[in-house]
């Protein structure tokens, strides 16, 4: 059975790979292997619309079952902001350590008993025919003043999540992708793959 994942970010890509790898008889493809897929334009308003939108359009083009993820850092002295945002938050074409700057500078006056936040990552698996579920996981912690740690991606090294001392950048991939909001939400849709998507042995 092929899944196509329907990101171009190569560090979803690794991430996701390296949790599908306990189902081997799942051959995984990224969109490296679509070169001239289109690019999803992410104008859903919540995490689960835009994970829907970029499943089914990605499944109707390239003929197999696809999975996609929307997810994003959500921090309540901020209003919810940076949520369904998060990865334009600075801008279209900024980075990783952009984006990190921007929300630094508009939390700097936050007090630490504060700065409460959580990842929430929608899932959405989705076949040629249209059909899609989304499942959605949630991981809570805060945010530090200063980046740390130089693993994971986007937000991960000013993120510790709740019961670590660590940020998502220091623990690692191996803790990482067992507590974060896209490992719970993604280990959901693994058992929704298996139990509806996988053809019967």
């Amino acid at each position: 059975m092929k899944l196509v994942l329907a990101t171009r970010n190569l560090g979803k890509v690794r991430e996701l790979s390296d949790m599908l790898s306990q189902q081997c008889s799942i051959e995984v493809l990224s969109m490296r292997d679509f070169p001239e897929a289109p690019d999803v334009v992410e104008d859903g308003e919540t995490y689960q619309d835009n994970a829907k939108k970029k499943a089914v359009d990605i499944a109707k083009y390239v003929g197999v079952l696809a999975l996609a993820d929307d997810s994003g850092l959500e921090i309540d002295a901020l209003g919810g902001a940076p949520g369904v945002h998060s990865a334009r938050y600075a801008g279209s074409d900024a980075s990783d350590a952009d984006r990190i700057a921007k929300l630094l500078a508009a939390t700097r006056n936050v007090p630490d008993d504060e700065r409460t936040a959580r990842f929430k990552c929608a899932v959405a698996v989705a076949e040629p025919n249209g059909r899609a579920d989304v499942v959605m996981g949630v991981c809570d912690g805060k945010i530090i003043r200063e980046p740390r740690g130089n693993q994971g991606f986007g937000y991960d090294p000013v993120f510790v999540p709740h019961g670590y001392d660590k940020t998502f950048a220091e623990l690692g991939e191996q803790i990482k992708n067992h507590i974060s909001h896209r490992a719970k939400a993604f280990r959901m849709a693994l058992k929704l793959i298996e139990s509806t998507y996988m053809p019967m042995q």
